[in-house]
């Protein structure tokens, strides 16, 4: 478990550090209007919020996608992130955990389920368009309706066997959430 840990950090050091300098040296990726993300077309055209949803809050995650390994396979079993109001992880505000859960500093929470998703990268984990199953607390989370997964890098499970059933693997990840409210 150490090692999984540790390689952990490593990658999550290594992840920040490129995009730390991706954020320094490249203008950052265009988005259309009203600062929505720029879905691939046609693969992710299904991503889009339902007609008349507005934009309330773009956050950025960093964390690990953890899996169990069960003697055969790697099963899925939460994220867990820190939200940031910046692409330079400077300003958190909030945390990213089972539930799917987003909860931000002033305690209001958003618990959603998967609608679709597509995947524009197959070295990360999929994007995805999430709808809510409920709200609590007041705004930004308490009024939202649908979230958007986007620009994701890494997450995905492990490739190689676990090391003895029950053993969890931490695997980094970041991606863009998009919060929208209906209209």
């Amino acid at each position: 478990m150490n090692s999984i840990r540790i390689k952990f950090v490593i990658v999550l050091a290594l992840m920040v550090s490129t995009m730390a300098l991706t954020q320094t040296s490249t203008p950052a990726a265009p988005v259309r209007d009203h600062n929505t993300p720029d879905l691939p077309s046609p693969l992710c055209d299904s991503l889009q919020p339902p007609a008349g949803s507005h934009l309330i809050l773009r956050a950025y995650a960093i964390g690990a996608q953890l899996y169990r390994w069960n003697g055969t396979s790697w099963s899925f079993v939460e994220p867990v992130a820190t939200l940031y109001n910046d692409a330079a992880y400077q300003e958190k505000i909030g945390t990213h955990y089972l539930g799917p859960t987003w909860e931000n500093n002033n305690g209001s929470k958003v618990v959603a389920t998967k609608l679709v998703g597509c995947t524009p990268d197959a070295t990360a984990i999929p994007w995805l368009l999430l709808q809510k199953v409920t709200n609590d607390g007041p705004s930004p989370f308490g009024n939202v309706t649908h979230i958007q997964r986007v620009n994701t890098k890494g997450g995905i499970a492990p490739t190689a066997p676990g090391s003895s059933i029950g053993v969890v693997a931490e695997v980094p990840y970041t991606a863009e959430y998009y919060f929208y409210r209906a209209n």
